[in-house]
C-alpha cells in the first residue's frame, strides 16, 4: 500500500460510500487504538468491541472496529502508520507512480515572471538560459531584482531572486541578512504600481538579551523601503512594521536573542502588533473544532460513534445552520477567532498601503507562518490580479512555496534528511466519551504511543495554510463579485495538496525541491487543476458564477464590522453535515441557471449559425439573380445593337443596288445586281462606225451578277477578289477581322458606283454628239 494507495474497507461493513475510499496521506494520527466500554445497561456477556479512530487533516474521522481477541488492529495499525509517514520522501506516492501527464514548469520561471510584473517590466519572459547565467537583474526607478541569493548561501528559505531597494548594494544585502532571525532579511514582496508604496517581509531582528543591538545596515535597509511620496504630496513616506506576534511573545524571544524592533532606530516607522497566536495554538484550535463538530454533526465518524460516546443511550447528532453563523456557539474551539485575527491584521495592512501610500514591513519569529498569511492576504485585498487564477497560482507559489513556508513540516511529510516514525500529536480532546486525551486514562489494551514531554514543542505540524485558504473563502463569502474562483476550487486545491499526489507543495523551500527534483519527477498540481477547469469550460464549478472584474478593480477594504468569519460549510462540514456543505441554495440555483444559460446560448449560437448560413445562401442567390439580370440586360442591349447595325447593314447593302438574305443558320446571301429594281438590265453598247458618215459603232452588252456570303472569321476565303480586299483595304483592323460596313469601305464603295454610272452615262454619248444644237445656234 502506497502513501496515496486507497484503503478498501470490509465487505460486512455499514459505513456509508463516501468511506469507502480514503487518502491515506490525509490522515495524520493512527494513535487511538481503545477499547469500547459497555453501556451501563448492556449485558455484561456481550463483548467489548475495540476500535481504531483514525483523525484526517480533511476534518475527516474514521473509526475501525475489530474482533476481540484479533491480531488485526496491531498489523493495521502499524501498515497505515507506514503509510501515513514514510521514511523517505521519494515514497511519496507524487514520486512512486510514474511519469505524470501533468507536467510541471520550472516554478523559478513562474516566479522571475511574477517579479518582472511587480516591477513593470512584464513584457519581459523570463527562462531557463536566462535563470543559469543570471541575467534577470532588472531594475525601474527604485527596486531592482538582485540575485546574491542564487545560490541560497545568504539564506536557504529565500528564494533565488529577490526584490530589493535599488539604493542598496548586494554587499549591504548580505550584511543585513545577519540581522535578521534565519538570514531571513526584509525584502519587498508587492509594489503598487501608481504610489510607490511596498509590502516588504522578513524575520524578526536579533536585538539580542539587554534588546540593545543595532544594525545601520538593516537600518538603511528599511529606511529604503520609505522612498519619497508621488504627486502633490512632499516628504518620505511612512513606515508601519507590523508584528504578527502578541507581544508577550515578542518580549519572551528576546530570551532567545530575538524580538521586534525600536521605532527610535527606524527611520519615521510605528511598530504595531497583530496578537496572533503561534502555530501550536491553531493546531489544537482544529483539533477542538473537529472534535466539536464530529460530536454535534449529523453524521459522525461510523454512524455509531456518537452514541457509543455517549453510553449508547443518546444520539450527539444535530443540526449546524444555527451554529455556523456565529462565534461564541462553537464552544472553546478559537478557530474562528483565529481567522479573525489573521483577517483583521491583513485588512489594517492593505488600508495603510491604499489609503496612507504607506509601506508596511511585515514578520512574525521566523517570517514563514503568520507572515506569509498576512502578506500574501493584504496582496489579496490589493491587487485584483491575485484574484484570478493565474494571479491566485502565483500570490501561492510567490509568498508560500517561494519564501519557504515550511509544507514539510507544517503538513507532517518526511523531511529530506529523513524523519522518525513517531506519529504525529492530533490527539482529540474530547470531553466526553470513551475517547480520553490522557495516555494515563487509556483501557487495557490500548496502545497508544507515549509521547515524550517536549512533543508539544517538537511536533510542527499546524494547520497553516489550511487556515489562509479558509481566510480567502471568508472574503470570498464577503466580496463574491470579486473572485474569478469558487468555494470549490478551494477545497479541491486544499485536497489536492493534502492528497500528496503532486510535488508542488514538498520539501520546505525552494533550495530543497531542487535538490530533491520536485518539478521533473512529480506532476503538476495546476496544471491538474487547469484541465479540470478546460473540461468543462466556464459551466465548469470551479468558476465563480458571480465574478465582475469591472465591479472590483481595485483593492478591496472590508469595515471591521464585516470580518466576522462563519464556518466554511463546503470544507469543515462536509463529513459532519453533509446538506450543510452542499452549495447554498441561491447558488445552486445560480448554477442551474447559469448551466441552462450555457445551453440555451449554444443552442442561439446555433440558430444564428444556421440563419448566417441561410443569410449567406440568400446573398449568394440574391447576388446570382442580379448577375443573371446583368447578362440578360446587356445581351438584350447586344442583341438591339446587332438589331440596329444589322438594320443599317440591310440599308446600306440595299442602298448599293444589293438583295439580303438571311438563313435560318445565320448565314446571309448578298446579291448584287446592276439594277437596283431588281430588273435586269443589259447595258448594250454598240458602237458603229459608219463609213459614209464617219461614224464607228460599238457595242457592248454587260451582265453582271455576284453572289457573297458571309462566313465567319477562321475560315479563309479562296476567292481572289476577298485576297485583293484583305490586301489593298486600309481599313481593315489589325488582327485581320474585316470592319465593313462600319468602316469607310462602304461609302468609297458607294462613291465608286456613283462615279462609275457617271462614267458610264458619258460613255454612252456619242464623241459626235454635242449639248448644243448647232442649227438652233446657226439661226
Amino acid at each position: 500500500m502506497s502513501c496515496y494507495s486507497h484503503m478498501g474497507m470490509p465487505e460486512q461493513c455499514s459505513w456509508s460510500d463516501q468511506f469507502a475510499y480514503i487518502h491515506v496521506t490525509c490522515f495524520a494520527l493512527y494513535a487511538k487504538v481503545v477499547k469500547n466500554q459497555s453501556a451501563p445497561r448492556q449485558s455484561e456477556k456481550t463483548p467489548s468491541q475495540r476500535l481504531l479512530q483514525v483523525i484526517g487533516r480533511d476534518m475527516r474521522i474514521i473509526v475501525f472496529g475489530f474482533r476481540p481477541k484479533t491480531k488485526q488492529r496491531r498489523a493495521i495499525y502499524d501498515g497505515l502508520l507506514r503509510c501515513t509517514k514514510p521514511s523517505r520522501p521519494w515514497d511519496l506516492y507524487a514520486f512512486s507512480c510514474g511519469q505524470s501527464k501533468f507536467t510541471n514548469v520550472n516554478p523559478k520561471v513562474r516566479l522571475l515572471n511574477e517579479c518582472f510584473r511587480l516591477l513593470g517590466k512584464g513584457f519581459h519572459s523570463a527562462s531557463i538560459d536566462m535563470i543559469d547565467k543570471g541575467s534577470y537583474t532588472l531594475s525601474n526607478e527604485l527596486w531592482r531584482i538582485s540575485n546574491v541569493n542564487s545560490n541560497y548561501i545568504m539564506c536557504p528559505s529565500y528564494p533565488f531572486a529577490l526584490i530589493v531597494p535599488k539604493s542598496i548594494s548586494d554587499e549591504e544585502v548580505v550584511h543585513a541578512s545577519s540581522f535578521r532571525s534565519k538570514g531571513r532579511l526584509p525584502v519587498v514582496s508587492w509594489c503598487h504600481p501608481g504610489t510607490g508604496a511596498v509590502l516588504a517581509r522578513s524575520s524578526q531582528p536579533l536585538v539580542g538579551l539587554m534588546m540593545n543591538m543595532r544594525s545601520n545596515t538593516d537600518e538603511k535597509l528599511v529606511a529604503a523601503l520609505c522612498s519619497q511620496l508621488g504627486g502633490d504630496k512632499k516628504g518620505r513616506r511612512k513606515l508601519y512594521i507590523a508584528d504578527a506576534r502578541p507581544r508577550k511573545n515578542a518580549l519572551a524571544n528576546v530570551a532567545m536573542g530575538g524580538g521586534s524592533e525600536s521605532p527610535s532606530h527606524y527611520f519615521q516607522s510605528e511598530v504595531v502588533f497583530f496578537g496572533i497566536d503561534n502555530i501550536h495554538a491553531m493546531r489544537e484550535s482544529l483539533s477542538r473544532l473537529r472534535d466539536y463538530l464530529d460530536t454535534h454533526g449529523s453524521t459522525s465518524s461510523d454512524g455509531k460513534l456518537s452514541l457509543l460516546r455517549h453510553g449508547g443511550w443518546t444520539w450527539g447528532g444535530g443540526n449546524l445552520s444555527s451554529m455556523s453563523a456565529s462565534v461564541a456557539t462553537l464552544g472553546d474551539s478559537g478557530w474562528l477567532i483565529h481567522v479573525q485575527s489573521v483577517l483583521a491584521g491583513s485588512a489594517w495592512i492593505a488600508a495603510r498601503v491604499a489609503l496612507e501610500s504607506a509601506s508596511v514591513l511585515v514578520h512574525c519569529s521566523d517570517g514563514w507562518d503568520r507572515t506569509s498569511q498576512l502578506i500574501s492576504l493584504a496582496n489579496l485585498l490589493l491587487d485584483p490580479y491575485y484574484r484570478t487564477f493565474t494571479g491566485f497560482q502565483a500570490l501561492i507559489e510567490k509568498d508560500w512555496l517561494a519564501f519557504g513556508h515550511p509544507f514539510e513540516e507544517r503538513m507532517g511529510m518526511p523531511t529530506v534528511s529523513g524523519c522518525s516514525d513517531k506519529p504525529l500529536d492530533l490527539s482529540r480532546q474530547s470531553s466526553v466519551g470513551s475517547f480520553p486525551s490522557s495516555p494515563m486514562r487509556q483501557s487495557s489494551g490500548s496502545f497508544a504511543p507515549q509521547a515524550p514531554s517536549s512533543s508539544h514543542a517538537q511536533n510542527q505540524y499546524s494547520p497553516i495554510f489550511l487556515q489562509w485558504i479558509d481566510c480567502v473563502s471568508q472574503l470570498l463569502r464577503m466580496y463574491p463579485f470579486a473572485f474569478e474562483f469558487s468555494s470549490a476550487f478551494l477545497v479541491d486545491l486544499l485536497d489536492s495538496v493534502l492528497s500528496c499526489r503532486f510535488g508542488n507543495f514538498f520539501c520546505n523551500s525552494e533550495k530543497e525541491r531542487q535538490l530533491v527534483g520536485v518539478s521533473e519527477s512529480c506532476g503538476c498540481l495546476w496544471a491538474y487543476l487547469d484541465d479540470l477547469r478546460s473540461s468543462e469550460g466556464r459551466s465548469h464549478v470551479h468558476y465563480n458564477l458571480f465574478y465582475s472584474p469591472l465591479k472590483h478593480n481595485g483593492p478591496l477594504l472590508p469595515p471591521a464590522a464585516a470580518l466576522a468569519p462563519t464556518l466554511w460549510p463546503q470544507f469543515h462540514l462536509r463529513w459532519a453535515c453533509p446538506s450543510e456543505a452542499e452549495a447554498g441554495e441561491l447558488e445552486a440555483q445560480c448554477r442551474n441557471m447559469s448551466l441552462k444559460f450555457s445551453e440555451l446560448q449554444k443552442a442561439k449560437e446555433g440558430a444564428e449559425k444556421k440563419a448566417k448560413e441561410t443569410t449567406n445562401a440568400m446573398e449568394s442567390l440574391s447576388a446570382e439573380l442580379q448577375n443573371e439580370k446583368r447578362l440578360s440586360s446587356s445581351a438584350m442591349a447586344l442583341a438591339k445593337r446587332a438589331s440596329k447595325e444589322s438594320a443599317a447593314i440591310k440599308r446600306a447593302i440595299q442602298s448599293l443596288g444589293c438583295k439580303v438574305h438571311f438563313a435560318g443558320g445565320g448565314d446571309t446571301t448578298v446579291d448584287i445586281e446592276t439594277n437596283p429594281m431588281g430588273i435586269t438590265q443589259e447595258s448594250v453598247f454598240s458602237h458603229s462606225k459608219r463609213e459614209s458618215d464617219g461614224i464607228v459603232q460599238h457595242q457592248y452588252s454587260s451582265d453582271l451578277s455576284i453572289s457573297i456570303s458571309a462566313v465567319t472569321d477562321d475560315v479563309v476565303s479562296n476567292n481572289p477578289l476577298d485576297r485583293v480586299c484583305d490586301a489593298i483595304c486600309p481599313s481593315r483592323s489589325r488582327d485581320g477581322g474585316c470592319r465593313w460596313p462600319e468602316a469607310g469601305c462602304a461609302q468609297l464603295c458607294s462613291q465608286f458606283i456613283g462615279v462609275k454610272a457617271n462614267y458610264d452615262a458619258i460613255d454612252s454619248l456619242s464623241i459626235y454628239e454635242t449639248y448644243f444644237d448647232t442649227r438652233e445656234e446657226g439661226k
